[in-house]
């Protein structure tokens, strides 16, 4: 059970950030992705911080949606070509 919430709140993270960072998405496959593999991203940043965000539901969607957000900034660094936009000056 806990597996399937962990998918679930993934999702729903990796859908927010998609909306956040005013992208298309990867589908439901790919923001699950983003979101579980941001999860991580979140909860290692949160702690190397010293943030306390809890064990809750609302603590792990805080962080899944924070780490996705950094995933989904570095995979545009990386996967942004011939757009003719520098992404820094």
């Amino acid at each position: 059970m806990n597996l399937l919430i962990f998918v679930i709140i993934g999702a729903i993270a990796g859908w927010l950030a998609g909306q956040f960072m005013k992208g298309h998405g990867f589908g439901l496959l790919g923001d699950i992705i983003v979101g579980v593999i941001g999860a991580f991203i979140g909860r290692y940043v949160a702690q190397a911080a010293g943030l306390g965000l809890g064990r809750g539901i609302t603590g792990t969607l805080i962080a899944a949606f924070l780490g996705a957000v950094i995933l989904l900034f570095i995979l545009r660094l990386v996967t942004s070509r011939g757009s003719g936009r520098r992404l820094w000056s």
